[in-house]
Order: structure tokens, then C-alpha cells, then sequence
């Protein structure tokens, strides 16, 4: 494997263009060699921003690779096809990263985890909030034991208004779902990541469309189309773990409420608490007496961390390439993306059956 990666973008669409491609490029350890998407259009301008002339365009993926000389795929398509795509390139020989969810079903996600372990080739999950300073901070001190042991927690993906009104994000069909699966994916994996824990037991779930055929509503991205509105507007999660932990999972695009927060989790522990609404704060007691204080966050203080200047988007992207190049540890396991699809899909199957379901 030569020092400087060759990457191929599958889906040129938002998410590629809004963190993939410009983190990538900023990278001397990449190289951007080969855009695809169904509308070529799309993927003539991703060349035209981020290649040069020899750069490979194409609708199909499978052109992508059939090029022996591409290293890495990143796949920015809609959920549906992930699986698809993903374990293709990686029976190709090319390691994959997935945008988050891993799969549209919990069957394609461990479908994923398979084919990497087959083939012997790197698969990571686009879960990007970890790399925020909070998250990573946080991380430090529940691994340290800081917390005690965490018993309790809140995954919170609560939006008042902001349906997002381009893409798929709205089609069931694509997505296999709304702000849960799109959302509430990333409060999970953060949570779970914090636990140290991936072995659910059991989850109940209740999922809702109340607003999603409102006419002319009010929204951050403008008004939705009601028959374009295909998934639920809102979706809570009841998730016990194997050792007795409760999670309790809250997501909605639309919800009639003043607490809003995304991608954001609250942890009670033994020892300690913590939350990361408005900012990340720690709670605890010491000689009889409560504390809490609100950790200052600037430049520095994490490993991976040298100031605002670099993204979470941009250290997401340095540290993947680094782990195909020097064979660092993966931030983002792929068996632990598996888990986060299948509470969600459970989460799905409870709203749908009412009934929990038992893992």
C-alpha cells in the first residue's frame, strides 16, 4: 500500500460534499482519484472540485472497483445501498468507510461486519460526533472510571423543527426510516461508546407521525411536502442491557418542545454523572457535599486534538487514514455500528408489533 491512499467517493451528493470530500482533500496522506453517482452531473463537479484530469467519473460503482488501483471507497449514498456497496468493494480488496447508519436493515449491517472479517479488509462507520473535543473528553474520563459504573443514561436527538426537506431523508424505501435511524443513530452510538457497553437485552419502543402531515409547517429548512413525508416524525426507545443498564433513546425532527439537543448523551453512574447540554458538564459528591463544574474545552487537552482549525470531520478522516496506513486502532469498530442498527431496527420492530423485543 503506497503512503498516499487513493480514495474513491461512491454518492456525491450532501454528505459527501459537505464532510468527506473537503476533509479528505485537506489530507497529504490521501488522494482523491474517483467520484461516482447516479447523476453523473454530480460526480463531474466533485472531479472538477476535488480531482484532476485523469480522475475516474462514473454512475456505476462497480467501475470504481474494478480500477485495481484505488485503495479505499467511501460510501455517501442513501442507507438502502450501503451494504450493498460496501461489502462489493470490500470482496474488491478496498477498505470502506460507511456513512452512518451502517445499513438501512440490522441484517445488512451484520452482513457487513462478515464480509470485513472474510475478506480481512477495514470497515469503518461514519459516526463523526465522537471526535468532537466534548465527546472525546468525556470518553477519556468514563474509560478512566471516573463515573463509576453507568446504570443509567439518556441518548437525546430532539429537534422543535427541522425536518430536512432534500435528498431521501423523507422516503421509508431509501432510508428505512426518519429521525431515528438518521438522528438517533448518532446519540445511541455516542451513549454506547461512553458505556462501554454493546449487549442489549431488551428494547421497547414507541414510534410516532403527528406532525409529519402538517400543511405549510413551520421548519428550519422550509416547509415539508405531507406525501413526500414517508417516515415517522418522532421515535423513544426503552433499552435495558445485559449487565441491568437503562438507556432511554429520544428522537424527533418535529416535536412540540423547548428541549432540543442532538447527538448529545447523559450518563449516571456510581461515582459520578455527566451531560453534554450546553456544554459538558460533571456531577459528583465529595465530603458529604454535591458538586458539578462545566469542563472548559479549548485547544488542546485530547490526544488527537490541535484547536478548532480541524473539524470533527477533518480529525474523523486524518485518524481513518491512519489507521489503513499505520495500522492505528479503529475509532469506530464496524461490530460496534452493527449493534447501534440493531437496538434501532428493535426499536422499529416494538413501535410496529407492541410488543418488547428480546435480544
Amino acid at each position: 500500500m503506497s503512503e498516499k491512499l487513493k480514495i474513491g467517493i461512491v454518492g456525491c451528493g450532501g454528505i459527501a460534499n459537505g464532510k468527506h470530500l473537503p476533509s479528505l482533500s485537506k489530507l497529504a496522506t490521501a488522494k482523491l482519484v474517483a467520484f461516482c453517482d447516479i447523476v453523473e452531473e454530480r460526480a463531474e463537479k466533485a472531479k472538477k472540485d476535488y480531482g484532476d484530469a485523469k480522475s475516474l467519473v462514473s454512475k456505476d460503482y462497480r467501475k470504481l472497483l474494478e480500477d485495481k488501483s484505488i485503495d479505499v471507497i467511501h460510501v455517501c449514498t442513501p442507507n438502502s445501498s450501503h451494504a450493498e456497496i460496501a461489502i462489493a468493494a470490500m470482496e474488491a480488496g478496498k477498505d470502506v468507510l460507511s456513512e452512518k447508519p451502517m445499513a438501512k436493515t440490522a441484517k445488512d449491517a451484520r452482513r457487513m461486519v462478515e464480509a470485513a472479517k472474510r475478506t480481512g479488509r477495514k470497515l469503518t462507520v461514519g459516526y463523526n460526533n465522537r471526535y468532537r473535543p466534548d465527546s472525546w473528553h468525556l470518553h477519556q474520563l468514563c474509560e478512566r472510571g471516573d463515573l463509576g459504573d453507568i446504570y443509567f443514561a439518556r441518548a437525546h436527538a430532539i429537534r422543535r423543527r427541522a425536518v430536512p426537506t432534500w435528498g431521501v431523508f423523507l422516503d421509508e424505501e431509501k432510508q428505512g426510516g426518519g429521525p431515528l435511524i438518521d438522528i438517533g443513530t448518532h446519540a445511541l452510538d455516542l451513549t454506547l461508546w461512553m458505556m462501554n457497553n454493546y449487549k442489549p437485552k431488551t428494547v421497547l419502543g414507541s414510534v410516532y407521525r403527528k406532525l409529519a402531515d402538517t400543511e405549510n409547517a413551520a421548519n428550519a429548512f422550509g416547509p415539508w411536502n405531507p406525501k413526500d413525508f414517508t417516515v415517522e416524525d418522532s421515535a423513544f426507545g426503552f433499552i435495558t442491557m445485559e449487565n441491568g443498564a437503562t438507556i432511554v433513546l429520544e428522537s424527533s425532527w418535529a416535536l412540540n418542545t423547548l428541549q432540543v439537543d442532538e447527538a448529545k448523551c447523559t450518563l449516571c453512574g456510581t461515582k459520578a454523572g455527566a451531560d453534554m447540554m450546553g456544554g459538558l458538564r460533571i456531577n459528583g459528591e465529595e465530603f458529604s457535599r454535591l458538586w458539578d463544574k462545566k469542563v472548559d474545552l479549548g485547544a488542546g487537552g485530547v490526544a488527537f486534538y490541535s484547536g478548532r482549525s480541524e473539524s470533527d470531520a477533518d480529525i474523523e478522516a486524518r485518524l481513518w487514514i491512519d489507521s489503513l496506513l499505520h495500522n492505528t486502532p479503529q475509532v469506530v469498530l464496524p461490530e460496534q455500528a452493527c449493534v447501534v442498527s440493531e437496538i434501532l431496527e428493535a426499536i422499529y420492530t416494538s413501535a410496529r408489533t407492541g410488543k418488547a423485543v428480546e435480544f
